[in-house]
C-alpha cells in the first residue's frame, strides 16, 4: 500500500515505473511548448483507489499547487504535490510525501526539484539542481549529465499538459528526457486518441495517452497505464488507471480551482 500510494501519488499524470534500456536521443517533440494550459493559483485534488477483487478503496489523496515564485535569477512557476495516505489507512502505513519543482515560467524547464519523503520510518530528502544551458543537474552534491529539455518526475506532468496532441496521430509517440534517482532515462508518451469518459465528476470530452513507465516497481512494464486530460486548453489529468503486480489503481480528479481557461470539455456534471 505504501508504494501504491506514493508512486500514484506523485505522478497522477505521468508516472514512470518501467525503465527503459537506452536513452532516446532529444528531439523537438521534448521541447515544452508555449504555455496555455495552467496557471499561478491552479489547485487540483485526486483521489486514489486501489483494487483488488470487486472493491475500489480510498487508498489516499493528492493535492497539486502552482504560485509564482522567482528563484535563482528565474521567474518559475513553484508546483507542489502533496500526497497522504487516507486516514483510515494510517494505522497500517502513513505516508506524507512532498514533491516540488520550479518550473522556469518561459522555457518550462525545471531549475530546481524537491523531494522530501515520509514513509513510515523512512525518510528521504533530494534536492536537485538543473544547469539546463551547460547540460548538467546537481544532486545534492553530485553532478551529472542531462540532455536537452530534461524534466523532473513532477514537471514532466506539466509539461505533458502544454502538447499539442492534435498535431499527432493515435499511436503517434512524443519522446523525451527524465532525471529520476540520479539517472537519466528516455521515455515517451504514447498519444492513443479521444474518447468520452465519465468519473464521479460527471462525462467529460478527453485525450487518452500512454506513458512509458520505468522498471523495478509495483507497475507493470511497458505503456499499459492509460490517462485521460480534458480534450480542452486546459489538459488537466481527469483519470490515471493501471494493473499493478496485484489488483489495479486509478486516481480521479474530485476537485479543482482557478483553472486557466473555461473546462469546455466537460459534457455534464454530476
Amino acid at each position: 500500500m505504501n508504494r501504491l500510494l506514493k508512486l500514484t501519488a506523485l505522478c497522477v499524470l505521468a508516472p514512470f515505473t518501467v525503465m527503459v534500456a537506452a536513452i532516446a536521443q532529444p528531439s523537438d517533440a521534448a521541447a515544452p511548448s508555449r504555455n496555455k494550459s495552467f496557471k499561478a493559483g491552479e489547485h487540483l485534488t485526486y483521489h486514489i483507489y486501489y483494487n483488488m477483487g470487486f472493491v475500489w478503496i480510498n487508498a489516499g489523496n493528492v493535492n497539486f499547487n502552482i504560485k509564482n515564485e522567482n528563484l535563482l535569477g528565474h521567474k518559475t512557476f513553484h508546483i507542489t504535490s502533496d500526497g497522504k495516505t487516507a486516514k483510515n489507512y494510517e494505522w497500517f502505513f502513513k505516508v506524507d510525501d512532498k514533491y516540488e519543482t520550479f518550473l522556469d515560467r518561459e522555457t518550462l524547464l525545471p531549475v530546481k526539484f524537491l523531494r522530501n519523503v515520509h514513509e513510515g520510518s523512512i525518510k528521504i530528502k533530494n534536492d536537485v539542481s538543473f544547469y539546463h544551458p551547460f547540460g548538467y543537474a546537481i544532486s545534492d552534491t553530485t553532478k551529472f549529465p542531462i540532455q536537452k529539455y530534461t524534466q523532473d518526475i513532477l514537471s514532466a506532468i506539466y509539461f505533458a499538459r502544454t502538447i499539442n496532441y492534435d498535431k499527432y496521430s493515435p499511436g503517434d509517440k512524443i519522446p523525451f528526457s527524465l532525471f529520476l534517482d540520479n539517472t537519466l532515462y528516455g521515455v515517451y508518451i504514447k498519444y492513443l486518441g479521444k474518447e468520452e469518459i465519465t468519473t464521479k465528476m460527471g462525462t467529460f470530452k478527453a485525450i487518452k495517452i500512454a506513458p512509458l513507465l520505468i522498471k523495478g516497481t509495483i507497475f507493470k512494464d511497458g505503456d499499459k497505464m492509460e490517462v485521460w486530460v480534458s480534450d480542452d486548453d486546459n489538459h488537466v489529468p481527469l483519470r490515471v488507471s493501471s494493473p499493478i503486480i496485484v489488483g489495479s489503481i486509478k486516481a480521479d480528479l474530485m476537485g479543482y480551482d482557478e483553472l486557466r481557461n473555461t473546462f469546455t470539455s466537460m459534457v455534464s456534471e454530476n
